[in-house]
């Protein structure tokens, strides 16, 4: 049985043994995000902890999916707090965990964090993912349109630059 709910920051904390393991799993499976390898679960511990004190203060929407109550995928929107910039919003680490891979779970995730994050007033979502990766083709067929890319963003989990690309989509 799959489900996917927004979650709240105690259910955050409740849920860092699962996120951890889905983060390293997409780490050690050569996704870009923002780490290098060697990686480890415990490795993430502190940022999980990080994200549900963001969730907590209302500036992060986090969304998991589950598949029979073990969280399995994930996905957030950071909540622009600039003064000039309330209607946006920045999708990050769309995150499934090898295993429940082909089950639609990332459409799935993107779809209740649009609707969210339309919900707390955004109209505009924009992300980044990087160039050449899977995440890079899967966006465009969940309606979100390529805007350009940027040589050199960061760096492959095992080293090495790698490019991003960025996308944006009209939520509301």
């Amino acid at each position: 049985m799959t489900s996917i709910r927004i979650i709240n920051a105690d259910e955050t904390r409740a849920s860092i043994s699962d996120l951890c393991e889905v983060l390293s799993d997409c780490i050690n499976g050569g996704a870009s995000l923002g780490f290098m390898l060697p990686f480890e679960p415990k490795d993430a511990i502190g940022y999980w902890h990080e994200i549900a004190d963001a969730v907590a203060k209302g500036s992060i929407i986090l969304a998991v999916a589950e598949v029979d109550g073990k969280v399995v995928g994930t996905v957030q929107v950071g909540l622009a707090s600039k003064p000039n910039q309330p209607h946006r919003g920045d999708l990050m680490k769309l995150l499934v965990h090898r295993s429940a891979r082909g089950l639609r779970l990332s459409r799935k995730l993107m779809e209740a964090v649009e609707a969210e994050a339309a919900c707390r007033g955004r109209t505009l979502l924009v992300l980044d993912t990087a160039t050449g990766s899977e995440a890079e083709s899967i966006y465009p067929r969940f309606g979100w349109e390529r805007v350009g890319v940027i040589p050199d963003y960061a760096m492959w989990p095992e080293g090495g630059f790698c490019g991003t690309t960025l996308f944006y989509k009209r939520v509301a």
